[in-house]
């Protein structure tokens, strides 16, 4: 597989998903905001950070930068998309994702390692038991994941819903901490699987999902 990491002005985990496309032995090149075509790969990942510096909202000038309409068509076909973070922000905004995300419920901005559940199988979960604990860093201000309850109860008829927070940290509706769209191909999620790769940074927990991306998956494993 071959990976597109997408940097837009004020990225600031592009690298961090570039070496954890290295590290499952995947090629992968950082693709340009401006750039608008994806020809030749396989998954896109969207970093975190602060693109175009969070005016407007997070992820709001993002959704118009030239490399989405590309993103979105990529969506279409099936194939892989991965937004953590303000990557997750952007794929709510550009209505790749259901819902939205705000400021946490302390306004404070958090960062630390944080214990999430996963609670459904998908391509970026099935090497996951579906109950285990993982831990994994988080790091945003933005983080509280917002939904109406019509769109909650679809996530959960769908099995939409990867992650929930064990302690929530932002006030995320029902525990909320990443979701894919309907199809599955599609995750957002506010914690940072891509720095929890090895043990020297005290958790190694996000790898699986890493693998599992890569590893094949029939609906319904």
């Amino acid at each position: 597989m071959k990976f597109a990491v997408i940097r837009f002005p004020g990225s600031n985990c592009d690298r961090d998903m570039y070496n954890a496309a290295k590290k499952i032995d995947c090629e992968v090149e950082y693709v340009d905001y401006r750039k608008t075509s994806l020809e030749g790969f396989d998954g896109v990942l969207i970093p975190g950070g602060f693109s175009f510096g969070d005016y407007l909202r997070s992820g709001a000038m993002a959704k118009v930068a030239p490399i989405m309409d590309e993103i979105k068509r990529f969506a279409d076909e099936g194939k892989l998309v991965l937004g953590v973070c303000n990557g997750f922000q952007v794929l709510t905004e550009a209505r790749l994702l259901p819902g939205a995300l705000i400021h946490n419920d302390h306004h404070q901005f958090i960062c630390r390692n944080d214990s999430i559940r996963v609670n459904n199988h998908s391509q970026f979960t099935h090497l996951y038991d579906i109950g285990e604990d993982l831990t994994i860093p988080i790091a945003h201000g933005e983080g509280h994941y917002y939904c109406d309850d019509e769109t909650y109860q679809t996530l959960v008829d769908n099995h939409q819903i990867m992650f929930t927070y064990n302690d929530n940290p932002n006030g995320s509706y029902k525990d909320i901490a990443g979701i894919t769209n309907e199809q599955g191909n599609v995750l957002g999620m506010m914690p940072h699987p891509e720095r929890a790769l090895d043990q020297l940074l005290s958790t190694d927990d996000g790898l699986k999902l890493f693998q599992s991306m890569i590893t094949p998956y029939e609906k319904g494993e």
